[in-house]
């Protein structure tokens, strides 16, 4: 998987010392998991609102590895070993990566712009069919103000906004619409819910292509190397008050407005 992947290339470049980091508090809230890693980083991913909890017997309830009371002290290497892809599991996965995704940015590794948010930044009459992964619906409204077709995918038509409901297309119609798409806008989340690779595949190369929201702020190489045009990430300017805020109930645009910034990062080599 892809981010399994990203988890290998961390490795590599920090010579075995990324997967040694151990997990030294956790907070699974509403919306959100924040970790706080043994090198003093943290980060964050979206939360899988998954039943594997609640529909199961009582011979199938587990009480092993990375369930509660069995997360804190394990580290990034037992994590990305561990051969259960529970929903905990995947979420712990890009917290961790998102943690060591800051521990780059605050080595200067990336160049990014404060402050900003990669569709504030998009001209989209350039771009006559438009994709989006998910009902931001902010984003919707946007796009629906200009000339553009736009569809988007999504599981829940209860997601959508009323007057946006006219853009749902269900999700599982991915492989027929994405490679019309002349812009494809996708949520983080897909990385956590397993969809992301399949996704991947399905844009064509002429493509747009751009990935946003807290799950999406890990470290980008392999991004760029399959074309992600431009990653919309979320940047932690005040760790001490994140875990109280995700044991708060916050999603993401609370962490805007008390702890993080958007930023964006851009391929640094895009295809012309």
């Amino acid at each position: 998987m892809f981010i399994d992947r990203v988890f290998q290339l961390a490795q590599i470049k920090s010579n075995d010392a990324f997967g040694q980091l151990f997990i030294e508090d956790v907070r699974i809230g509403v919306f959100l998991v924040a970790v706080k890693m043994s090198n003093g980083f943290y980060g964050t991913a979206s939360v899988i609102h998954s039943n594997e909890v609640h529909q199961v017997t009582k011979k199938q309830r587990d009480f092993g590895e990375f369930t509660p009371m069995h997360i804190i002290g394990k580290t990034v290497g037992e994590l990305f070993a561990f051969p259960k892809n529970t929903a905990i599991v995947q979420m712990l996965r890009i917290a961790t990566l998102n943690a060591y995704f800051h521990q780059l940015l605050h080595q200067n590794a990336y160049a990014f712009s404060n402050q900003t948010d990669p569709i504030d930044t998009l001209d989209f009459q350039q771009f006559p069919k438009i994709v989006m992964v998910g009902a931001f619906n902010s984003y919707i409204h946007k796009i629906a103000t200009t000339s553009s077709q736009l569809q988007v995918l999504e599981l829940n038509e209860d997601a959508f906004l009323p007057e946006h409901q006219k853009f749902f297309v269900p999700a599982d119609r991915y492989k027929e619409v994405i490679p019309q798409a002349d812009l494809v806008i996708m949520t983080g989340l897909t990385l956590v819910n397993n969809t992301f690779d399949d996704l991947l595949q399905s844009i064509k190369p002429s493509s747009k292509s751009v990935l946003i929201g807290p799950s999406a702020s890990i470290p980008p190489e392999l991004f760029f190397e399959h074309h992600i045009s431009m990653i919309g990430g979320t940047m932690i300017t005040k760790p001490e008050i994140l875990f109280p805020m995700v044991s708060q109930g916050a999603a993401g645009y609370h962490l805007f407005e008390y702890c993080a910034e958007k930023i964006t990062i851009y391929n640094p080599h895009p295809m012309d």
